[in-house]
């Protein structure tokens, strides 16, 4: 089964609660369009190397696409497509003016130097410029893409359009018209939707312990807002392996450790079980997902909790930071063991809801200040958990079908909208 159609059972589910039309249905099941490039690059040897690039807009019908850009070696057409769909449905539920995008180049970028990086940056908006634009398709960061990355795209298509148009791109610099809060958006949204939930059930984060897998941008950050505020984290992983202290571990002293070197002037470099704290336990990335807390938070990759390891899960709730960790069938197996899953759509959305923030204040010509934008954040993110909590309550449904039920409510009616009109238009 390939991602996608994995991806795609959740929304039958959830249909199943709808009375949606058949034309609607039909265009929830194929992407609007999808592009496939390859970036010639001139790496520092003098050598030329080619990348296979992507971008894939999923449904604009709420408005231009929107959706991150990754510089990943797993990368291909289905994954994007995939990305694209899960972004076409978190922009509906987050009420935002935006259709699901997402790009991808399949690269190892931990392999390039930072001048390599920024030629195959550029190379990606040479090939693209046509394709995306602040009224058609507007890029953001992702997995192993930043704010300088986002610069140097910027920049590039700047440079081809002759003109200054920092609506088309994201998650950029502040200088060159990024936003206030951007880099700390995905984690924020995150904390504020675990406050809703702990809120919802009366729980104090004192007596709450948590897991988190992925220590990149989202996760560290989330690590260090709910050590900050008497959560007991007590396990954190990076791509080469997991941190475990049951008594709760130094998150500060972690983030300062994976800050001292990175391998191109970009990326960490430094491995968590490579800290020199003796107290800590080196355990595995798989040894993490299984270990009794209260909260798992999946944020690192795809496909983490599949039917293969879902038995072991000991966690009462997960948070989906990353985009789609828990396959289908194994959130049906939780659900079924009374292991509740928020899925990313909610729980991940603060990021491209800073980003229309950002595409907002480009647009009119404004900078916003930090305060501001952490404040309609929190008012996007927790009425969302109420829409989605609603919806649970009245469909007698799991999170995740809650959700999509939420969203779909609100695209169908703009798809409805253009359907008619198509109608119309093919009898006139």
């Amino acid at each position: 089964m390939t991602l996608f159609e994995d991806a795609s059972k959740a929304l039958a589910t959830a249909i199943e609660r709808l009375n949606l039309s058949e034309d609607v249905i039909e265009r929830l099941r194929h992407p609007s369009a999808s592009v496939k490039m390859s970036l010639p690059v001139r790496m520092d040897s003098g050598h030329l190397k080619v990348f296979p690039a992507y971008r894939v807009r999923f449904n604009t019908a709420l408005g231009p696409g929107k959706g991150g850009l990754r510089f990943h070696p797993e990368v291909d057409v289905d994954h994007v497509q995939t990305l694209a769909f899960w972004m076409t449905f978190k922009c509906a539920l987050l009420r935002l003016p935006f259709g699901g995008a997402k790009g991808g180049v399949r690269v190892d970028p931990k392999a390039l130097s930072k001048m390599e990086l920024e030629r195959l940056s550029r190379a990606y908006i040479d090939a693209f410029a046509d394709f995306i634009g602040p009224n058609r398709d507007v890029p953001a960061p992702d997995v192993y893409t930043n704010e300088m990355i986002m610069g140097w795209m910027a920049d590039q298509y700047a440079t081809i359009m002759r003109c200054h148009d920092p609506a088309v791109i994201t998650g950029k610099p502040l200088a060159l018209g990024g936003s206030r809060h951007r880099d700390k958006a995905t984690a924020s949204g995150a904390y504020m939707i675990i406050d809703a939930f702990m809120t919802e059930h009366e729980r104090s984060p004192e007596q709450t312990t948590v897991a988190i897998q992925g220590f990149g941008n989202a996760g560290a950050e989330l690590a260090t807002r709910l050590y900050e505020a008497g959560y007991k984290v007590v396990a954190v992983s990076d791509s080469k392996g997991a941190v475990c202290d049951r008594a709760g571990l130094d998150v500060p002293a972690l983030r300062e450790y994976k800050s001292h070197d990175e391998s191109n002037g970009v990326y960490d470099a430094y491995a968590l079980r490579d800290c020199d704290d003796a107290s800590v336990e080196r355990i595995s990335n798989e040894e993490l997902l299984e270990l009794d807390v209260d909260f798992l938070i999946p944020a690192a990759l795809e496909n983490q909790i599949t039917e293969e390891n879902a038995d072991a899960i000991r966690a009462r709730v997960i948070f989906e930071v990353a985009n789609g960790p828990v396959t289908s069938k194994a959130a049906q197996m939780l659900e079924e063991r009374d292991i509740s899953v928020l899925p990313g759509i909610l729980v991940n959305a603060g990021g491209v809801t800073v980003s229309y923030f950002e595409w907002v204040q480009n647009r009119r010509g404004e900078s916003w200040s930090e305060d501001d934008v952490v404040e309609r954040l929190d008012q996007r993110m927790r009425d969302a958990f109420s829409r989605v909590r609603d919806a649970r309550k009245e469909h007698g449904v799991s999170w995740r079908v809650a959700a999509y039920v939420v969203a779909l409510e609100h695209l169908n009616e703009a798809l409805h909208a253009q359907g008619t009109r198509e109608y119309y238009q093919s009898e006139l």
